[in-house]
């Protein structure tokens, strides 16, 4: 891998995994809200969360999922790598103050069209809160 291409799709082998943590701050919510204009008062209104089913504020779930980006544009495939599709289930709410890690994991190589596949994964304190895949276009040390 270098900064600029990030690994070549011949480099890429099944079971390769890297990770991405971030402790998600009141301020990332914040800016995410108006960044998104997603203005839920359950992601800025603590008084309106406490009545909600999660009985406090929650971070934004594309917030959690935008450190699968950083992942897969910083570390594995890396820079010069396209991102073709993401699925993504949430399966717990993240709170202001959690630190969350985003792993992805090499699930499939295919050559020919120079596509990654990736399991796409979200934890705090080891518990999943985004499961999902990845599709990625790479670069080839062909071309």
């Amino acid at each position: 891998m270098n900064a600029q291409n990030g690994y070549n799709i011949e480099d890429l082998t099944v079971g390769q995994s890297a990770s991405v943590s971030k402790t998600i701050t009141d301020a990332d919510i914040v800016l995410f809200s108006g960044v998104s204009t997603d203005t839920n008062a359950v992601h800025l209104n603590e008084e309106f969360a406490k009545t909600t089913m999660f009985g406090g504020r929650i971070a934004h779930g594309m917030l959690s999922a935008g450190l699968i980006s950083a992942v897969l544009g910083n570390r594995l495939p890396g820079p010069g790598t396209i991102y073709l599709g993401q699925t993504l289930k949430f399966k717990a709410p993240v709170r202001p103050g959690d630190t969350v890690t985003a792993t992805a994991t090499v699930k499939e190589i295919i050559v020919e069209k120079k596509r990654a596949v990736l399991e796409t994964v979200c934890t705090v304190n080891g518990k999943p809160v985004i499961e999902g895949e990845a599709t990625m276009l790479c670069t080839s040390g062909k071309d």
